[in-house]
């Protein structure tokens, strides 16, 4: 079917010296093609879909041949996979470049985090002794980004709110800066028609200055011979090739050419000064949407940041401590520590980061949330239902038919056959949604209501329209 695309005024024109640039196939693309269905599995709560096909950048990263109703999948609300857009899965061939693990622990930020695809695919690729920190500007879309860590499960990510000048003060703490910035949007028109309609050549220029500004302000974070990767999902060299000529004339980086198959169709370029390399994506030649990608190696020093033991530390409760041990694997390698009323926990070898991060930044999930106690019971917190660190043994189980998940996932009541009482996990093909109380008569769901599933199920074949009202 033949859609009738009206670009925005001078669009096609502003690219035609674009590097790769082809109009005429890039316009019938977007008149005729559909944007490709792609996932990431979590390989540590692996799922399948029938007739997947491997997205050749990104490991455990496939194109399905249709697009179901995630809303609708009880095993998208496990954090089994991800659903994100195939080009930007790219950072993860980037990774792969540069990261030893023998020059490890690392510690990654991801600046612009939200919704979490880039945060979910960084968290898969670095070990347990490895930090990730997710930051998102927006106060408003740092609940998403934080679900779909908790959904992911992994324990060694922080998530943060701040403005990225904030950064500036933790002088070279982290190895690997990623800064997948605002920008005009281009690169989704063909999957988002409506951004086209926030698209103007001044706006290109705005989205620039705003793009360099965030990575000057976020450039002393960064570890000499550290690395800075920069994206956007722009098609405009003078958010792409030219922010690139300016990194390398503001600061002492030098740029990193990342290893491709010409077989995938990625346009590899040049900036005009630096002949600093870049990764152009266009719907006609790659099976994905727009994307740029780049990756700087840091050649200098800006100064280490200072650590401040926290003296007003309060004693560890050790006798409360002792009570959270037989609920999480491997007890004696976590640090655990009370916020409130609440307990979490992080792995001992990220404690000093962590009280470093407590003394600059505004933390919005440190760890795992493992609930609260009153008296000897665990109150069990939602984040522990989904992380690793959970021992399923520690707790009874309940697994549920399709039906029973979403009414569980949609908080409504429904008929369960269940003898014993107490907490229980609430699992769906052995993959854990979350809590409920199981009581003689009845039983309380403790799904979270931020999350739940808000539109009626139509059936196991739902319409995507449903996945729409997702919270």
């Amino acid at each position: 079917m033949t859609k009738n695309i009206q670009f925005p005024y001078n669009f096609i024109e502003s690219l035609q010296q674009a590097p790769g640039f082809n109009a005429p196939a890039f316009i019938e693309t977007h008149a005729q093609d559909t944007a490709p269905t792609s996932v990431r599995i979590n390989q540590l709560k692996a799922v399948s879909f029938p007739n997947m096909q491997p997205v050749p950048w990104c490991r455990n990263a496939f194109y399905l041949e249709s697009r179901p109703s995630f809303t609708f999948d009880p095993r998208f609300h496990a954090g089994c996979y991800y659903v994100q857009e195939a080009s930007s899965m790219f950072i993860d061939q980037i990774i792969q470049h540069i990261y030893n693990s023998d020059n490890g622990p690392y510690r990654v930020l991801d600046l612009c985090a939200a919704p979490g695809g880039k945060s979910t695919l960084l968290s898969s690729a670095l070990s347990d002794d490895d930090l990730l920190v997710a930051n998102e500007i927006i106060k408003t879309r740092v609940p998403i980004l934080t679900d779909n860590l908790n959904r992911w499960g992994r324990s060694n990510v922080i998530v943060t709110n701040n403005d990225p000048k904030a950064f500036g003060k933790l002088k070279g703490f982290f190895d690997i800066a990623v800064v997948d910035a605002p920008c005009s949007g281009s690169g989704m028109f063909r999957k988002d028609p409506q951004a086209m309609e926030e698209w103007s050549e001044a706006n290109v220029q705005l989205c620039q200055q705003r793009q360099e500004r965030i990575l000057a302000d976020i450039y002393p974070a960064v570890a000499e011979d550290g690395y800075i990767i920069y994206s956007t999902c722009s098609y405009s060299y003078e958010e792409n090739e030219a922010v690139l000529d300016w990194l390398c004339n503001e600061f002492d980086v030098e740029s990193v050419q990342i290893p491709i198959d010409a077989r995938w169709g990625i346009v590899e370029t040049q900036s005009a000064q630096h002949k600093a390399w870049g990764y152009r994506f266009y719907p006609d030649k790659v099976n994905g949407e727009g994307l740029f990608a780049a990756c700087l190696r840091k050649r200098e020093s800006t100064g280490n940041v200072h650590v401040r033991k926290n003296k007003d530390q309060p004693k560890p409760n050790y006798k409360e401590i002792d009570q959270l041990k037989p609920y999480v694997n491997n007890a004696e390698s976590l640090y655990f520590f009370k916020l409130n009323d609440d307990w979490l926990a992080i792995g001992k070898q990220h404690r000093e980061s962590l009280e470093t991060l407590q003394q600059y930044l505004y933390l919005k999930k440190s760890g795992v949330r493992l609930g609260k106690l009153a008296g000897k019971e665990l109150i069990p917190d939602h984040e522990l239902a989904q992380s690793l660190l959970l021992n399923k043994n520690a707790f009874l189980q309940t697994e549920l038919s399709y039906e029973q998940a979403i009414a569980y996932l949609r908080k409504d009541n429904f008929e369960l056959n269940a003898n014993a009482k107490g907490w229980s996990l609430m699992n769906f093909e052995e993959h854990t949604l979350g809590w409920a109380k199981l009581l003689p008569n009845r039983m309380n769901n403790y799904y979270p209501k931020e999350i739940r599933i808000m539109s009626q199920a139509p059936g196991r074949q739902a319409t995507d329209e449903a996945e729409a009202s997702l919270v």
